[in-house]
Order: C-alpha cells, then sequence, then structure tokens
C-alpha cells in the first residue's frame, strides 16, 4: 500500500505493533493489574525493499531511487511491571512464510505457533521434546471459538473480524464497556514512537507512559471470559 510505503522511507521502528502485542497484552493483564514499563529496540541493515523493486522493475525503476529508512527487521524487548519480557519485531520487507510468530512461555513449559508444538513439563510424554499442539487446542478451545465458529466463516482475517464486530455490537446493545477500550489502544500504538526514539538513541531503554495514570493498579481483566462476546 502507498500509504504504508511512505512510513517505510520516512520512519525506522516497529510501524506495526498491534497485531503481535494484543494477544500477549491480554494474556497478562496489561492495564488491568500490569502494564508495560520501558522498551528497548534495534533495527537491522535496509535491503529488502530496495531489492523487490530492482527485482521486479529493474535497476532503472523510479522506485529503485528510493533511500528506505525502515531496518528489514525491527526488535524490540518491553519489560512489564510484573516482571514479564516480551520480545516483539516488526518484519514485513523480506521473503518467509506467513506466521506471527507466538510463542509463550513460563516456569511450566511453551508454546510455538510456528512449529504448531508446546512442551509441558510433567505432563509432554518425553522429556524435551515437542509435543504436537493440536490435542490441546481442541481440548481447551475458547468457549466463544465454539459457540460462533460456523457464523464467523468467510469472516475476514480466518473468521476473527466475526468476533471483533461481535464484541463491539454486544458492548454497545448491554451498555457496558467494550473488551478493548481506549487505554489499549493508546499502549499498543505507543510502541511505534517509542520504538523510533529508541532506535534514534542507539538502542536505549525508553520510558512507557502510564495513559491510564494509575487505574491499572485497580482495573480487572473482563477480556472474553465466556461464550457470550
Amino acid at each position: 500500500a502507498r500509504w504504508r510505503t511512505q512510513h517505510s522511507v520516512m520512519r525506522n521502528g516497529d510501524l506495526y505493533p498491534t497485531h503481535g502485542i494484543g494477544p500477549v497484552a491480554m494474556m497478562i493483564d496489561i492495564n488491568r493489574g500490569n502494564r508495560f514499563v520501558s522498551l528497548c529496540s534495534y533495527a537491522s541493515k535496509t535491503r529488502g525493499l530496495h531489492e523487490h523493486i530492482v527485482k521486479h522493475g529493474g535497476e532503472d525503476h523510479p522506485n529503485a531511487k528510493i533511500k528506505f529508512k525502515l531496518g528489514d527487521v525491527v526488535t524490540t524487548m518491553i519489560k512489564t511491571n510484573n516482571e514479564e519480557t516480551i520480545l516483539l519485531q516488526h518484519d514485513t520487507s523480506l521473503p518467509r512464510p506467513y506466521s506471527l510468530g507466538f510463542r509463550v512461555q513460563g516456569t511450566k513449559g511453551l508454546w510455538m505457533d510456528v512449529n504448531k508444538s508446546l512442551y509441558l513439563e510433567g505432563v509432554s510424554k518425553e522429556a524435551h521434546r515437542w509435543e504436537e499442539a493440536a490435542p490441546y487446542l481442541a481440548q481447551y478451545d475458547h468457549p466463544l471459538w465454539k459457540r460462533y465458529e460456523s457464523a464467523s466463516t468467510g469472516a475476514g482475517h480466518g473468521g476473527m473480524d466475526f468476533f471483533v464486530m461481535h464484541a463491539f455490537i454486544e458492548s454497545v446493545k448491554r451498555r457496558t464497556n467494550t473488551p478493548l477500550d481506549v487505554y489499549d489502544a493508546a499502549a499498543w500504538s505507543a510502541i511505534a514512537p517509542l520504538s523510533e526514539t529508541s532506535i534514534q538513541l542507539g538502542g536505549e531503554t525508553v520510558a512507557f507512559p502510564d495513559f491510564t495514570r494509575g487505574k491499572w493498579l485497580h482495573r480487572r481483566n473482563t477480556f472474553a471470559p465466556d461464550d457470550q462476546y
């Protein structure tokens, strides 16, 4: 998209953090008993977009003269108040299979989206060996997916668009808070400019604003607790 290309020309940072950070933020109660405290970011060299232009348009293509600022891979480490760390990457300029690259790790094991596997200490049959995640995903599938999976068929982003719109409409009808709110939008989106600042400062740690002004201490996570919305 033209608008996105212009960002790649003018900016160097994690320009699209929301898809990666959103699910993780809900897992660890961001803005609801926890918050982002600081981040630091690094960017690789920029080669991918230029090579793509040359490959498809040739050395004499007008866009081959564009100097892109965005690094091919931007890596951001976020520290939270409750002492979790989040590794976030912006990687849209290089050829690779599609993957959001989710990985969740704790004291009892880990799950990785890219290899569709997990390992649970004391549960997985073989020590230190990956186990297929599919049976667990089926067993612990969220009630919302079970109830509305057929209704979401054909909706954008693999059905996810249905759940987003359904949650918003139900919240309005019930005159209650939406599952994701303006504090979430601000915190997730702030990663972009803060990562730019960190990169400009050579990877220095940059403090995160508290958009809730302390309310995060007493708010509770009410994201999708059942099969309603």
